[in-house]
């Protein structure tokens, strides 16, 4: 069974955005990438400003899914923590890999609201799943959670900048470190 023609013209877009640049890649090169008409991208997709927020949803649906079976791997919230850094790791350890795909767009497409907002809420999902850990940790209200989100962020831009995957297990000990005070601030509170 064949793909849908929007799925193949976002494959093709989300490739050539993430590994090239969004303002470098044309609408004629997706056109080509893709293998469609013209008139069928614009059917589809009103804009290229449309189609990179299309991108950019799906990019955060396949992340979400991919952090939330990271959770679904382990019981234990310590080990949902470390599971979650390792995986980032494991696409950290690629060529491909150049950093979080939210941050490269903003940076590129910043004055797109459409673009922004996708982002947007992106970042507070991830955050969303470190809290989730927390409760689940049935730690106190703390900043916890955003200095494992902030971590976690970080991890990305570093690996991005100095193409150096070891920063993400650089992070995951951090983080690591950072559920461990907090339980042990816990306990002794």
């Amino acid at each position: 069974m064949r793909e849908p023609i929007s799925d193949q013209i976002l494959a093709a877009a989300g490739g050539l955005f993430y590994s090239e640049g969004i303002r470098a890649v044309g609408i004629d090169r997706i056109i080509e990438e893709a293998k469609v008409a013209k008139a069928t991208l614009y059917r589809h997709f009103p804009s290229k400003d449309h189609l990179v927020a299309a991108y950019l949803q799906d990019r955060h649906e396949r992340v979400v899914r991919s952090l939330r079976e990271a959770l679904n791997a382990t019981a234990a919230p310590r080990d949902q923590v470390r599971v979650i850094f390792e995986r980032l790791f494991e696409k950290a350890d690629s060529p491909e890999f150049r950093g979080c795909a939210f941050a490269l767009a903003v940076a590129e497409h910043g004055d797109s609201e459409r673009v922004v907002s996708v982002a947007r809420t992106h970042k507070k999902a991830v955050s969303d799943i470190f809290r989730a850990i927390i409760s689940k940790a049935e730690l106190g209200p703390d900043q916890t959670a955003a200095h494992l989100s902030l971590l976690y962020e970080g991890a990305l831009a570093t690996v991005a900048v100095g193409r150096d995957p070891t920063a993400v297990l650089v992070a995951r000990d951090c983080a690591l470190s950072v559920f461990d005070a907090a339980i042990l601030r816990d306990r002794t509170s």
